[in-house]
């Protein structure tokens, strides 16, 4: 009994400023460039240089190569700066931490903010952990 009036599972619906996914893909680049905040419409207004046009060339190729239902091939980059915009959607990219290539699927959610953001360039400190030079101690805890 409990099965027949159980409800159907809504999800949210993603949305960009008022603007939902499939509109987002169609947007021109200079109605999009109004959505973003200032700071990255300054970027795109400055316009794009060679390097991130390059990307985003890379990113299509990718994409087209790729065959369905299945993720593309991932696209490694230096470009921590670049903004993410809605054609990078759906991409692999390798973003460069300084040390390696870490590997960001780009999801919808990640529209308007930078590649850096999701590759972190440091490796969080764990306190309270015995070490080296921690405490006189610590110097009969081994390190391995």
């Amino acid at each position: 009994m409990a099965d027949a009036t159980h409800k159907r599972r809504t999800f949210r619906k993603f949305t960009y400023r008022g603007v939902d996914l499939e509109q987002l893909l169609d947007v021109s680049s200079e109605d999009f460039m109004q959505m973003v905040t200032c700071r990255a419409r300054r970027k795109f207004k400055r316009g794009l240089k060679r390097k991130p046009m390059g990307l985003i060339k890379k990113l299509r190729i990718a994409k087209q190569n790729t065959p369905e239902l299945e993720k593309p091939a991932c696209v490694k980059t230096h470009l921590r700066s670049m903004i993410i915009v809605p054609e990078m959607i759906g991409s692999i990219v390798g973003v460069y931490n300084g040390k390696q290539f870490t590997q960001v699927e780009i999801k919808p959610d990640m529209v308007g903010y930078y590649l850096g953001e999701f590759s972190i360039t440091y490796k969080p400190v764990r306190h309270g952990r015995p070490g080296m030079g921690a405490t006189h101690s610590s110097r009969f805890i081994p390190l391995k």
